[in-house]
């Protein structure tokens, strides 16, 4: 067997990975609800969030206030729009971006060794810190999320059924 085959055999095996309605679906579900709790955790106290964001001391002052607004509601509604299969490409490509500058985040306060609360599910000092298990966990979701980006919604999904209501 040469080089050839064997790539065209692991592409033929990540392709049907990829169709496998039940991965997908099930990635959907995971991602989606792990950004929904998430988002609503930090909607509920939102002030508490944006001393989870000041913590990380990349952001001062008013600048805070952004990222803490925006931040929870980009999470809820990307998590929503995969539980429910809408638009979960582009919620996939959202989700993939805010895990890049998460992940960016926690090890900038890894490096330069600050012991904080990540502000990623719990708020408050009682969160969990930052640290490897965070990058691994961002990592793992990070690559679901790029799963959800290239196989798109899969078979249970809002749009493809309004696709096939109107088609």
């Amino acid at each position: 067997m040469d080089g050839g085959s064997a790539s065209r055999g692991d592409i033929f095996a990540m392709k049907s990975l990829l169709a496998n309605r039940f991965l997908i679906m099930g990635l959907r579900v995971f991602v989606g609800l792990a950004f929904v709790v998430a988002g609503v955790g930090k909607i509920a106290d939102p002030e508490v969030f944006g001393t989870s964001i000041a913590n990380y001391r990349i952001l001062s002052g008013p600048l805070v206030l952004i990222p803490a607004t925006v931040l929870p509601w980009m999470e809820l509604l990307c998590g929503l729009s995969l539980l429910f299969g809408v638009l979960v490409r582009g919620s996939s490509l959202l989700v993939a971006s805010m895990l890049v500058v998460f992940i960016v985040a926690v090890l900038s306060a890894m490096a330069r060794g600050l012991d904080i609360s990540c502000g990623c599910f719990t708020q408050g000092p009682g969160g969990a810190a930052v640290g490897w298990s965070k990058i691994l966990e961002n990592l793992g979701l990070f690559c679901a999320s790029l799963v959800l980006l290239y196989a798109g919604e899969g078979p249970w999904s809002l749009d493809r059924y309004l696709r096939k209501g109107n088609g």
